[in-house]
């Protein structure tokens, strides 16, 4: 029996509905989650410009798609840098163990090459990061991840934390709407006030913000007790295992003052219904976040025009930046 080839083209908008058809069939998606909104928010809406999506077709049906999200990153020198996330990727249970999903990649990395792009990136898990790393991925190192305990009776909880987050989040009452928030006038003035990054980050600006935490399914909330000029961090509230965690994406204090940005984040901790805190970055004895040894996602990048950085000390992300759904 001779096998069918694999034509690879690129998605249009039309194939949109097959494309979360394949999503759901390959990744087990329930029929009563909002994974068609959840798709289209981050690769239509995305302030950075529409995905990329690749198509491998088996006799005219979609046997796997490719999407690489689009990101601006800049460096410390202030350098732009167009890049690319390779976040979303399914292959149909009916088409598996074709080399579909290599080929898919590579096509798409050969096409981002010929577009000028600078790198690509992803923090994939253990089980797709070896054929990254097989296909020219680097593993750059893992992004440290540090916890606050927000009570005593809280902690013992975090011994049944060491599982995976749930993607969708839980309900809280802490705060106010991360949109209620985010369409406050003084958010223009916060933003520009920000410090750049260290090294390789997010290119922040308010539509960036406003698109990142606005999506209702997610119950994004927004830490503001003095209102958004003089601070706020952006956070949501999602299980993981026993606990509750509150995982913080943001933290925007007034010209990056740390001294700010502690006190905000004293202040989440205190009201916050949830077991602890969990944000990006190194302990702080000052605000109570200790370290979570070899729990922060590894960062893996590849080149396509340009050589990315190769040390973790030279990228700079907010757990905001790099949260995958």
């Amino acid at each position: 029996m001779v096998e069918s080839s694999i034509t690879i083209r690129r998605a249009s908008d039309a194939d949109l509905d097959e494309i979360i058809a394949v999503g759901a069939a390959a990744l087990g998606w329930k029929p009563n989650e909002p994974n068609s909104e959840l798709f289209r928010w981050k690769h239509v809406d995305n302030p950075f410009g529409v995905s990329p999506i690749w198509l491998a077709e088996i006799d005219g049906q979609i046997a796997g798609y490719r999407a690489f999200m689009r990101w601006e990153i800049v460096d410390a020198s202030g350098r732009l840098w167009r890049a690319v996330r390779a976040v979303d990727t399914a292959t149909h249970p009916d088409f598996q163990r074709r080399g579909i999903f290599s080929r898919l990649t590579m096509h798409a990395v050969d096409e981002m090459r010929d577009e000028g792009g600078d790198i690509v990136f992803n923090t994939p898990n253990t089980q797709s990061r070896p054929g990254y790393l097989k296909m020219g991925w680097i593993d750059v190192g893992r992004l440290p991840v540090a916890i606050h305990p927000t009570s005593v009776s809280s902690t013992l909880r975090l011994v049944g934390a060491r599982t995976p987050a749930e993607k969708w989040s839980e309900v809280s009452t802490t705060g106010v709407d991360a949109h209620e928030a985010l369409v406050d006038p003084a958010l223009t003035a916060l933003v520009a006030s920000q410090p750049g990054p260290s090294g390789l980050g997010t290119v922040l600006s308010p539509e960036f913000l406003r698109w990142r935490y606005r999506l209702e399914p997610l119950r994004y909330r927004a830490w503001a007790p003095d209102g958004v000029a003089d601070g706020v961090v952006l956070f949501r509230v999602r299980r993981r295992g026993a606990a509750r965690e509150c995982a913080v994406g943001h933290v925007l204090a007034p010209g990056g003052d740390a001294s700010r940005a502690r006190s905000l984040l004293r202040g989440l901790s205190k009201a916050v219904d949830a077991d602890y805190l969990l944000r990006l970055g190194p302990p702080d004895v000052r605000t109570g976040f200790v370290a979570l040894m070899g729990q922060g996602p590894r960062l893996t990048a590849r080149t396509v025009t340009t050589d990315p950085p190769t040390e973790i000390a030279d990228w700079h992300f907010e757990l905001g930046d790099i949260e995958l759904f």
